[in-house]
């Protein structure tokens, strides 16, 4: 259905692999995973990719300096960002703003709140 490539950035396997499902299940089967903001970039910066779910909480490099890179990269802050967070701490939801993501999502969460939350984004951004 959609031909959108994915980036799923959090530390623990279990969690990118639930990602990825929900999101396959959602018509986007197109994803690629990082386990770290560092190895997130990397992946950015050498491959395409049309969106980005990355969790808040990671050693390395986390959510918020993940988003800082995307965003002070000129080949990369078109890319919208969502942010994954264990819990809804309302300083955490307006840093994320504040700092140009796309959207927040709390854990856990269902198939139709990610697929709602992805589908607002990207119809906000004409995609």
């Amino acid at each position: 259905m959609s031909d959108l490539r994915f980036l799923i950035v959090d530390d623990f396997s279990t969690m990118r692999r639930i990602v990825r499902n929900l999101l396959k299940e959602s018509g986007f089967a197109d994803a690629d995973e990082a386990e770290d903001g560092v190895a997130a970039l990397q992946k950015l910066r050498n491959g395409k990719f049309d969106f980005v779910v990355s969790d808040i909480n990671m050693p390395n490099m986390n959510g918020f300096q993940l988003l800082a890179e995307i965003k002070a990269d000129e080949k990369l802050k078109h890319l919208p960002v969502l942010m994954v967070t264990a819990e809804a701490r309302k300083e955490d939801i307006v840093l994320a703003a504040q700092n140009g993501a796309a959207g927040y999502i709390v854990k856990p969460f269902t198939k139709a709140t990610l697929e709602e939350k992805v589908t607002l984004i990207l119809k906000k951004l004409g995609m």
